[in-house]
């Protein structure tokens, strides 16, 4: 089995965009630092050749953990949506939950324009909508998926998951057809610190820790630090991969940083090897990092 997953695409799109929407202090200041910063490194191009890779790979899944949007405005989600629409495995085989640029104001979660826009691709198996957290099975493969974004005050960028979610995580995890399958978390904030304080990370990673302790997981995903980061913590058994992957629109000549996908290869409960797709700005194209 082979799965890929991406993350924090960024896309940005202010053409329909109206002026209450710049109302919010946050949005303001997010304004200006899509302006100044993330214009010029996040291209909405860069993505859009990245899902035209992904179609062209021999994949049973793919799996995405947030950010797809910069400001959480309503044209942004449009254009999100329409390009994902362009993956050819389709919603039943495209696993998405939000990160916090896609919950960025209260007026988006209000809204629930990530819902609207990707319900399809995150609601669990037998339900009608997205409820976080979700399960969806797919043959040998178990997709757990967690929300950790929440409408952050301006100047943070931290995550939170809750008792109540991490409580119904563990049911699911440890239902009998989860753990007969390879089980694979998605969360958009790194379960460890890598960087930064406090503002930016998942503030109840201790407690997220102790639950996948005694539940198990055969895999962690994550994205919101726009880098490749491994680490690993402790399981029933055996540790558990934990495992980010940079910006899926970071147009960088630089190959630690250029946008990127990771492929998984999976055989039975084992994860074998693992392929980064990157970002050649200078043959235009992706290939693998070797």
């Amino acid at each position: 089995m082979r799965v890929a997953h991406f993350s924090d695409p960024h896309l940005l799109d202010l053409g329909a965009a109206r002026l209450a929407d710049f109302a919010s202090s946050k949005v303001l200041a997010g304004s200006l630092n899509v302006v100044f910063n993330r214009a010029r490194k996040h291209r909405t191009a860069c993505f859009a050749a990245l899902v035209d890779d992904l179609n062209a790979q021999e994949l049973d899944h793919v799996v995405c953990t947030g950010d797809l949007v910069n400001l959480g405005l309503r044209p942004e989600f449009e254009l999100a949506a329409g390009l994902l629409r362009r993956l050819r495995l389709g919603p039943t085989g495209v696993t998405l939950v939000p990160g916090n640029h896609d919950y960025y104001t209260a007026a988006a979660i209000a809204e629930q324009r990530f819902e609207r826009a990707f319900g399809a691709y995150a609601t669990g198996d037998g339900l009608e909508r997205p409820v976080y957290p979700f399960l969806r099975l797919r043959e040998g493969l178990a997709v757990v998926g967690l929300r950790s974004a929440y409408a952050s005050p301006l100047g943070l960028a931290d995550g939170r998951l809750g008792v109540a979610q991490l409580r119904a995580a563990e049911a699911l995890l440890t239902r009998p057809e989860a753990r007969d399958r390879f089980r694979l978390v998605l969360v958009h904030h790194p379960p460890v610190v890598h960087r930064g304080w406090f503002a930016r990370n998942l503030r109840d990673r201790g407690a997220l820790q102790e639950m996948l302790a005694r539940a198990g997981a055969d895999l962690v995903v994550h994205g919101h630090d726009h880098r490749d980061e491994r680490a690993a913590i402790p399981g029933p058994g055996a540790s558990i991969p934990v495992i980010g992957v940079g910006s899926a629109s970071y147009d960088d000549r630089r190959l630690d940083r250029a946008a990127r996908y990771h492929v998984f290869e999976i055989d039975g409960k084992s994860l074998g090897r693992m392929t980064t797709r990157v970002w050649d700005r200078d043959a235009d194209r992706f290939r693998d990092l070797v």
